[in-house]
């Protein structure tokens, strides 16, 4: 069962911009945007930057007429230059210190995967790299003055670009400021994870197969085919379909029996090759699957939709006892199934490529079970439940259609076995799909 049609006519199917994610498949794109979201390399960056601002002041000097050389003196601008560098690094290691805590914070409120989410941020990552940037600008120039490379000639264009300097420091601390108001709250662990699902589904609904061809039951493979072997035990991550393409061009379809987020172990089979391959090709095509220890969120729609179904979980263990918050989750992952749905779908941009696309029933599954199991027994949780897989099993799409009818019957089940009264469980059964209950509650007038 797929998220999408798969019977739809390739004439009818219409092309959407691509998500962010997906726009190349290329595995180095793809590994450069994993690691432009890590902290420290936009931190590097920014230190890298203020070590070249220090060092074009020479070139600066020569722009400057010889009237303004010399007007500032070294020492009118070495105490700026301490205070700067003492106080960022003071502030550095505080908000290093608030921004720990607060992952901490949420990581306890929500789920602990939230915290890898939550090191995507990009306000705090700039932040930081700007209070480093500064430290490191302000520590160079001390010593380029120290050591006798600036004098006071050069004095004036440090004291214009320090000026330039403070004032991106001030603007850093105010969004600072005003992130620190939600930053480790519930509600923004919410905000990100549903961010995280919403590209997900929506890159997933436009490309069920990041570009190749669903591989169904109904998909015959070749008599003779070569194996392409898992070189190391781990979560499936990325897959670099381009270069699976450019290997199916030259030798023959591929066949990728796992799809990012299943476990593979060392020397089992991923994917499979029409016709007979050399080992280097082999050994090629295994590189452009990346296995890693841990589930990540850049091809794995599933994971994301864990991530925040384990929030309303948390929510209603009994040292918690939130049902409010899990009611929110449902009722957001709710809308972001039914958004996703009206995303169009994509021809296969590599045809010659064959990939198991998410099913409707798995991510279901992922979204919902932990809510239909752990709130079975507060009616306001299983009637939220129940209400909106209904809504969801009334959508246009036959295999979401079933899915979600499938899960509001197991989740009923859940709860006539968990709530005491009956009056309760009577009230859960009088829930009906919307279609249902238009079509019953209006009579056609004469």
């Amino acid at each position: 069962m797929e998220l999408i049609r798969l019977h739809t006519p390739l004439n009818k199917l219409q092309t959407k911009e691509s998500g962010p994610m997906f726009d190349v498949l290329r595995l180095p794109v793809l590994l450069f945007r994993r690691y432009y979201h890590a902290l420290w390399l936009r931190v590097c960056l920014y230190a890298l930057l203020s070590l070249v601002i220090s060092l074009i002041t020479f070139v600066l000097r020569r722009a400057l007429p010889e009237t303004l050389l010399g007007g500032v003196d070294a020492d009118a601008v070495m105490p700026v230059l301490t205070i700067l560098a003492s106080s960022m690094l003071a502030v550095s290691t505080f908000s290093l210190n608030v921004m720990v805590s607060a992952h901490r914070a949420a990581a306890s409120a929500s789920t602990p995967r939230v915290h890898r989410l939550l090191l995507q941020d990009t306000t705090t990552q700039s932040v930081l790299s700007a209070f480093i940037g500064a430290f490191i600008f302000a520590l160079t120039t001390i010593i380029l003055f120290r050591a006798g490379f600036y004098g006071d000639e050069e004095a004036i264009v440090v004291l214009a670009i320090t000026t330039v300097v403070v004032a991106i420091i001030i603007v850093a601390m105010l969004r600072w400021i005003g992130h620190l108001s939600h930053l480790g709250s519930l509600d923004n662990s919410l905000d990100v994870a549903a961010n995280e699902v919403r590209r997900s589904l929506s890159a997933t609904r436009r490309r069920p197969c990041i570009g190749a061809t669903p591989l169904t039951p109904e998909t015959v493979l070749p008599e003779e085919t070569t194996p392409i072997l898992a070189p190391r035990t781990g979560y499936l991550q990325l897959i670099d379909i381009a270069e699976l393409a450019s290997c199916a061009k030259s030798h023959g379809a591929v066949y990728v029996l796992k799809r990012p987020g299943q476990l593979v172990f060392k020397d089992t089979m991923i994917a499979q090759v029409a016709g007979t391959l050399p080992d280097g090709v082999r050994d090629k095509l295994s590189s452009a699957f990346v296995i890693g220890t841990d589930r990540t969120h850049e091809l794995d729609p599933e994971f994301s939709l864990l991530t925040l179904s384990e929030i309303a979980s948390k929510a209603l263990s009994p040292g918690v006892n939130d049902p409010g918050t899990a009611i929110a989750v449902i009722n957001r992952v709710t809308s972001l199934f039914w958004d996703a749905l009206d995303q169009s779908v994509e021809a296969p941009k590599h045809p010659e490529v064959f990939m198991p696309a998410p099913g409707a029933e798995d991510l279901i599954e992922a979204a919902f079970a932990a809510a239909a199991r752990d709130g079975a027994g507060q009616i306001e949780v299983a009637e939220a439940l129940r209400r909106n897989l209904l809504q969801l099993a009334s959508s246009d799409d036959p295999d979401m259609a079933r899915a979600a009818t499938a899960m509001a019957a197991r989740a009923l089940a859940y709860a006539e076995e968990a709530l005491t009264l009956e009056q309760t469980r009577d009230r859960l059964r009088a829930l009906t799909r919307a279609d249902q209950t238009f079509s019953t509650t209006t009579e056609p007038t004469e």
